[in-house]
């Protein structure tokens, strides 16, 4: 009777199986770029091309649309009529944002309130839909358009411009508000669209 030089304590010898396995585990150890590992570097990558894909669509480019502006000066100040019907809780706080942004202040008003002796007037559309965000599992709300226009006192337009989410590839879709009204924000106080 042969006596195997393989033994593993209690388990006994190891048959011609056995021998094949521990041959294949050992040249896998040795080969570059195979080793026990793979799968751990594998999820890493993956983990990592997540958040290198969630940080692009949160910054992904924003662009303003069709935008008409009339040569006027850049207000100092605006007051911005509040609109119910587009309630996105950071809707108003970006808008506000981006306008201290390009240096007017605002202030804002309930429609129909009156309130005549503001120069200038800001009024605001925009389209809120409900999505889930990829690799998310909620359903969240997101600006999906947004129009805005920039009134006299006597209701004159001096300038508009608007946000829409490219109809392509949707790259802007899961970015922030604030990042999605900037161009637009920008278009409609100072008529530069870049």
């Amino acid at each position: 009777m042969r006596v195997s030089p393989f033994k593993f304590g209690k388990f006994g010898k190891l048959g011609k199986f056995g021998k094949f396995g521990l041959a294949c585990c050992l040249s896998a150890l040795l080969l570059p770029g195979c080793t026990l590992l793979a799968p751990l570097q594998v999820f890493g990558l993956i983990k990592a091309a997540d958040s290198a894909g969630s940080v692009a669509l949160n910054y992904a480019p924003a662009k303003a649309i069709n935008t008409v502006h009339h040569g006027d000066a850049v207000p100092r100040s605006v007051c911005i009529e509040y609109n119910r019907t587009a309630q996105l809780e950071d809707l108003l706080p970006a808008l506000q944002q981006e306008l201290r942004e390009q240096g007017v202040s605002s202030r804002v008003y309930e429609s129909g309130s009156g309130l005549q002796d503001c120069p200038i007037w800001l009024r605001y559309v925009a389209t809120i839909e409900w999505g889930r965000p990829p690799l998310g599992d909620a359903y969240r709300a997101y600006l999906s358009s947004a129009s805005l226009s920039l009134h006299r006192a006597d209701g004159s337009l001096m300038a508009s411009s608007a946000y829409a989410v490219d109809p392509d590839f949707g790259t802007s879709k899961w970015s922030t508000t604030r990042r999605k009204l900037a161009p637009a924000v920008k278009a409609v106080i100072t008529g530069f669209t870049s």
